[in-house]
């Protein structure tokens, strides 16, 4: 199925899509993917509130916040989502929840890339109506999508590894 009708149906069932994603043997080749689509949908998200601040403060030039952003969301935050998920993995081995890594990293990536739209949005209301209420509420319900995900994935993560264990 392709990866736009995942998302969608994420929205719906997100268990069953990570189930489904979860299935067969591990592709880290599509966990990386995922999670560099995931960093630049959201790195593309940030350009309409960029151009903002750089319009309203032009002492930082635009093609420098791009740079910033690039840099951050492109070779920063894959290395901090790979650490995110190491800290996860930690966390469920000491809770005693028998869990392989890779299912946790596809967990976690694949719901980023799952709340991207929500960032998207989030983004553009930035970018048109600047600081206030409404990108507030936006962002709220992107980190919401987001944790909401990564929480129905790990515990598609869990059962899948139990059902691979039998």
């Amino acid at each position: 199925m392709s990866v736009v009708l995942d998302i969608v149906r994420t929205y719906r069932a997100p268990a069953e899509v990570q189930a489904r994603r979860m299935s067969g043997p591990p592709r880290e080749d599509r966990a990386l993917a995922v999670l560099m689509g995931a960093c630049f949908l959201i790195f593309i998200a940030q350009w309409p509130r960029l151009s903002r601040e750089a319009f309203l403060d032009p002492s930082i030039p635009f093609d420098a916040r791009m740079s910033g952003a690039l840099f951050g969301w492109l070779m920063v935050m894959p290395l901090l989502f790979y650490v995110l998920s190491l800290v996860l993995k930690g966390i469920m081995a000491l809770l005693r929840i028998s869990v392989d890594g890779f299912r946790v990293r596809s967990a976690l990536f694949w719901a980023l890339l799952a709340s991207a739209p929500l960032w998207l949005l989030t983004g553009l209301m930035s970018g048109f109506a600047g600081d206030g209420a409404g990108p507030m509420v936006a962002g709220i319900l992107a980190l919401g999508s987001f944790l909401t995900f990564a929480g129905f994935g790990l515990v598609a993560a869990v059962r899948s590894g139990q059902e691979a264990a039998v």
